[in-house]
């Protein structure tokens, strides 16, 4: 069950804590789930009240505060209410929604501005240690190989033509039996890239579970760390695009997926730049051919 619209308006609560709340919500227990409501329902009672007094109104224990304080950014519950502290009565930093009576500038300034906010977002999400390991692991790579479906795809296409130039055996393919066969030929150093917004399709997951049972390294680019996904992933990149203006498919999502992706091929280049720069010029040069 998703938060309501109502609840995801409340400007007294630090953005950085609402991005979380979002990602985290829907998969929190029974007693967190009280207590978030009271955070999201109660903000003025909240940055006031001891965690014995909280535990009280929300009727969950104080070790169901601090778990929920943690799956939100902090390290416990007094941390968690200073934030919000310091918060409350600031300027509203969601998006605001598009509307009909929009003008067309209007709509322009909020389309970018809900992608520079996802984009924002996510690099505050971003795990620093898990993205390290994820370098580490492409680097270390004998094959690669880019997964996801629909929109998920084109990132996967795109991770897939970067990672060539620089020399990695890469591939992304939209058929569950051509990326099983090539899955088939990896081993426990070649790597598994999965896009996924929700950390939920099914094809998806399918693909990773068959990845997992021959050792193979898998990470992860989801919105949702406690997703499906997530949780059968060796390492999680946390993108953070959530917009309340529109629903299904929206750049903003993808965009923070492919900026993930740049930066691992950045990162990537920048530590062997000499063996890379070299595989980047051959690839300029087989890619003249291609030209007028």
């Amino acid at each position: 069950m998703p938060i309501s619209t109502k609840l995801l308006k409340n400007d007294m609560l630090p953005h950085g804590l609402m991005v979380q709340m979002q990602a985290v919500y829907d998969t929190l227990k029974s007693a967190e789930r009280k207590a978030a409501d009271v955070l999201l329902e109660d903000i003025g009672f909240v940055k006031e009240a001891t965690i014995v007094e909280m535990a009280r109104r929300a009727q969950c224990s104080e070790a169901t505060l601090v778990r929920l304080a943690r799956k939100l950014g902090y390290k416990g519950y007094p941390e968690m209410r200073e934030d919000i502290r310091s918060a409350a009565g600031g300027e509203a930093q969601l998006y605001h929604n598009i509307n009909a009576s929009d003008t067309t500038e209007e709509l322009l300034s909020k389309v970018f501005s809900s992608a520079i906010q996802a984009l924002a977002d996510t690099l505050q999400c971003i795990d620093h240690n898990s993205y390290e390991q994820a370098v580490a692991y492409i680097a270390n790579a004998g094959k690669l190989m880019f997964c996801g479906v629909g929109d998920s795809y084109a990132v996967a296409l795109s991770g897939m033509q970067k990672m060539m130039r620089l020399g990695f055996p890469a591939i992304a393919s939209m058929d569950l039996d051509t990326q099983l066969v090539h899955l088939s030929a990896f081993g426990e150093d070649d790597v598994l890239i999965a896009v996924s917004y929700s950390g939920k399709t099914k094809s998806v997951l399918d693909l990773v579970r068959y990845a997992k049972g021959k050792h193979v390294k898998i990470i992860a680019i989801t919105n949702y760390p406690a997703s499906p996904l997530a949780k059968q992933s060796d390492v999680v990149l946390q993108t953070a695009a959530f917009t309340q203006q529109l629903n299904g498919e929206v750049m903003s999502k993808r965009i923070t997926q492919l900026c993930v992706i740049e930066s691992l091929f950045v990162s990537l280049l920048v530590q062997q730049e000499d063996h890379y720069q070299m595989e980047l010029e051959r690839a300029a040069q087989a890619l003249q051919w291609n030209k007028m």
